[in-house]
C-alpha cells in the first residue's frame, strides 16, 4: 500500500493486487462510513469549509 495525501488527508491510497471480495468489503465500509457521517450531520447546520492547499 502507497499513500500520497496533502496534510488534510485528501489524496490518493494506492493499494496494488487485491481479491474481488475484499476490494467489495472496502467499499461497503466506505459507504457505511460516510452514511454514518451524513448522519450524525444535523440537517440545518451549514457545511463544513475546507481549505485547499494549492498542490490539491
Amino acid at each position: 500500500m502507497v499513500a500520497d495525501v496533502n496534510v488534510f488527508g485528501d489524496g490518493l491510497v494506492q493499494l496494488g493486487i487485491v481479491r474481488p471480495e475484499a476490494a467489495e468489503l472496502l467499499a461497503k465500509l466506505i459507504v457505511a462510513g460516510l452514511q454514518a457521517e451524513l448522519d450524525a450531520t444535523p440537517a440545518d447546520s451549514p457545511p463544513a469549509v475546507r481549505l485547499e492547499s494549492p498542490d490539491a
